[in-house]
């Protein structure tokens, strides 16, 4: 079985037990010590320079590499092969060890590693890449395969050895990493690193290589306290903190422990602490933040060899300190109906939780820099850090003031005459003013109906609009004016509360005036809005519709009525057929129903009436 590769970063698990770690590649288990030994093949845009003499039988060149070749350079742009950066973090023009295999597989790369530690476990380690495309040489690219090996000093024992299996090319950029777990025995102190190729060169075996690493492997420790706390976080108002810590080997690698306490303010820089050499420590008290780990070797004469020991998890005790109180934006003003944000600044490692008091109060808003609100008052911001409980000492206060708007009128409906105009009164003092119209007076007058809004602003600037609905009134328009027996009759072309009158002084709601004489009048007509008064007008010629001529003085005559406001009139009578029956003028208009003395039949008899410019027609009947 292979095991899984790991990344370095990455948190790490025995894929298999140390027994087995002889024969394949595997990370080491449990944890590390310090590196002891890194090749990262330096930095430049210079290629080289050449490895030492026999760390490799390959050809150094500073060109493209051919088949045999290598090179250590901060390029990989030859042939057509992936264009990628170095492995090791934060290089600028890092240089990697560059390999294109040799066409017959074997050894390409070996070298010693001195300084170690008789009987202890070490982790070696590289990246590798394979530097093909996908789909390189028509589909038919040979893999990466290379095979680690470690052997003894004198290069006659092997230690271990594990092969990557095939690495295909796939196109990615990703550097993977590999390892070996091996132990030294007894009075050895240096080995020697191998690396092989199990496939032989031609088109594809094309691979990059970067930081070679060394260090010590040992058992899993963790650290903790009796209430299993893995690491710990208080504010600083709650003065020194002390933790009491046990180490806890999972006895993987080491069949006994020596201990050596260390701690650190950066990480970086470790101190150990003295007589500090058993499993438990109880620290001291701290009031920054510090940070605790123990070294650890089967041996007390390895523990303080760093090229012998590892180390165990870190246990941190974080201090956070006090923060500041929230720097204000400033206080906010809003007008009534709006929403008023309140605003603070603190740095990011703090976030802002807003109270309705100086002290205590009730929490209105956790973790957020901006407060959305809408009533008035003071409010107060407190700066907190995001992990723990661990607040300002004060709170900064803001206030957010709501200021009033004018205070206006209601809306109104106005009426506006046609061919008139009406003056709009925003009806409010001491402020601003914008018409819809573009006007900023108090008072417009306008001329045409619609909606009209006026904005009003005060000296808070506050603003609020009153909305005008101008509804015009049209004049009277009269169609028709016509007799109707001894009634006339009004009818005009459009509908309104209109009034009528024949004077112009006493006006009636009703269209029709009953019963008037014959004769010329003026009618007026207004809207009872008294928007106006229109007149037109008209003869009334007041004509029967019927007469009686039977000798009883009553309606025996057709006699029309009205017609003596003319100055010549002529009316001729005609029966049915168009026969003439009657001819008079101004003098006689009156018709008994006869003809040359003969009394006509009941019929229906025609008239035209002439006078002066004026002609009217119509018929009549003759009732016995």
């Amino acid at each position: 079985m292979r095991c899984p590769k790991l990344f370095l970063l990455s948190i790490v698990f025995t894929c298999c037990s140390i027994a087995t770690l002889q024969a394949q590649l595997g990370f080491c288990g449990g944890n590390s010590g310090d590196p002891i030994f890194i090749e990262d093949f330096g930095s430049g845009t210079t290629d080289g320079p050449a490895l030492s003499a026999g760390t490799t039988s390959y050809q150094f060149t500073t060109g493209t590499p051919n088949d045999g070749d290598y090179t250590i350079s901060s390029t990989t742009n030859y042939f057509d092969w992936l264009s990628l950066q170095d492995h090791t973090p934060g290089d600028t023009n890092g240089k990697a060890f560059i390999v294109n295999a040799s066409f017959t597989a074997g050894q390409f790369y070996q070298r010693e590693v001195s300084g170690l530690c008789e009987n202890t476990t070490y982790e070696f380690s590289s990246w590798l890449i394979n530097l093909q495309p996908a789909g390189s040489c028509e589909g038919n690219s040979i893999p990466v395969n290379v095979r680690f090996q470690i052997w003894d000093g004198t290069d006659t024992n092997m230690l271990a050895q594990g092969d990557t299996g095939s690495i295909p090319g796939t196109g990615t950029t990703v550097w993977e990493q590999y390892a070996l777990v091996f132990k030294t025995e007894p009075g050895q102190t240096s080995v020697i690193l191998k690396m092989r190729n199990n496939s032989n060169g031609g088109c594809g075996n094309d691979l990059a290589i970067d930081d070679i690493l060394f260090r010590s492997c040992g058992d899993n420790v963790t650290i903790s306290t009796a209430a299993n706390e893995a690491s710990l976080v208080v504010c600083e108002d709650q003065g020194g903190v002390s933790r009491t810590l046990t180490a806890t080997p999972d006895s993987s690698v080491f069949s006994s422990h020596a201990y050596q306490w260390q701690q650190s303010t950066d990480q970086q820089t470790w101190t150990d602490i003295p007589g500090e050499n058993s499993a438990i420590l109880n620290t001291p008290s701290v009031t920054t933040t510090t940070y605790f780990r123990t070294k650890i070797a089967e041996d007390i004469v390895n523990v303080n060899n760093d090229l012998c020991n590892v180390v165990s998890d870190v246990f941190d005790i974080t201090v956070l300190p006090i923060p500041p109180a929230p720097t204000s934006n400033g206080d906010v003003e809003i007008c009534e109906g709006e929403v008023g944000i309140l605003s603070m600044n603190t740095p990011s490692a703090y976030s802002i939780n807003w109270y309705d008091a100086p002290i205590g109060g009730n929490l209105v808003l956790s973790n957020d820099r901006r407060l959305e609100v809408d009533d008035a008052g003071t409010y107060y911001a407190e700066a907190n850090a995001t992990e723990i409980e661990c607040a300002s000492t004060t709170r900064t206060a803001v206030s957010l003031i709501v200021n009033p708007l004018p205070i206006i009128p209601d809306d109104a409906s106005v009426f506006l005459c046609e061919d008139s105009f009406i003056t709009l009164d925003a009806d409010v003092e001491n402020v601003t003013y914008q018409w819809s119209t573009g006007a900023t007076t108090q008072l417009i007058d306008v001329t045409q109906p619609g909606e009209y809004d006026v904005i009003v602003t005060n000296t808070n600037g506050c603003s609020a609009t009153r909305s005008f609905t101008v509804e015009q009134i049209d004049l009277p328009r009269i169609d028709t004016i016509r007799s109707d027996g001894p009634s006339i009759v009004v009818s005009t072309s459009n509908n309104g509360n209109f009034e009528y009158s024949l004077d112009g002084i006493t006006f009636q709601p009703s269209n029709v005036f009953e019963t008037a004489d014959g004769g010329l009048y003026t009618i007026y007509v207004r809207d009872n809005t008294d928007c106006g008064v229109v007149t037109e007008e008209f003869y009334h010629l007041v004509i029967q519709k019927f007469f009686t001529p039977n000798g009883d003085t009553i309606n025996d005559l057709f006699q029309p009525d009205g017609l003596e406001v003319f100055s010549t009139v002529t009316i001729s009578i005609f029966d049915r057929y168009g026969k003439l029956l009657k001819f008079g003028n101004t003098n006689s208009t009156s018709w008994d129903g006869t003809f040359q003395g003969e009394r006509l039949p009941e019929d229906d008899y025609w008239y035209l009436i002439e006078a002066d410019s004026e002609q009217f027609k119509g018929h009549f009947s003759l009732k016995r």
